[in-house]
């Protein structure tokens, strides 16, 4: 949502949680997350708000969920319910769930939120300062 603002804007919680449809009282909490990590600015006061802290372009939706969740990577066996990588013997399924999230990872490090919204629509859409419009007729050039 806030890739497609102004990135110069700041953004009131209450809109942020008006358009994301989420109860107000969430939106501190996550955008608190992700301003640990350098991805979101915040503003206090009568023009506060939040904003990317970086180009849209640039935060990939890897970044996001280890801002908000940490590590990603699965620790608990499928099978077993210990910690993975404590037995000797890996169970049946360790190493395709190995590669499977590997894989996870690897495809969410590489899709950028800019690459979201582009996958959204055909709406007019403000990402790194430009509209999505005007940088479709860039490309197609």
């Amino acid at each position: 949502m806030l890739a497609r603002r102004d990135p110069r804007r700041y953004v009131p919680a209450r809109t942020i949680a008006r358009e994301v449809d989420i109860p107000v009282r969430f939106v501190p909490q996550v955008l608190t997350d992700l301003n640990r990590a350098g991805l979101v600015e915040a503003r206090l006061g009568r023009s506060g708000g939040h904003r990317l802290a970086q180009p849209a372009s640039t935060i990939s939706l890897l970044d996001i969920i280890r801002a908000s969740e940490g590590d990603t990577r699965r620790q608990t066996c499928v099978l077993t319910g210990l910690t993975c990588g404590t037995s000797d013997e890996p169970c049946e399924v360790h190493e395709l769930f190995r590669d499977a999230q590997a894989a996870m990872l690897e495809r969410l490090g590489g899709a950028t939120v800019a690459d979201v919204i582009a996958a959204d629509g055909p709406a007019m859409q403000v990402v790194d300062g430009a509209t999505s419009e005007s940088a479709r007729q860039a490309r197609a050039s």
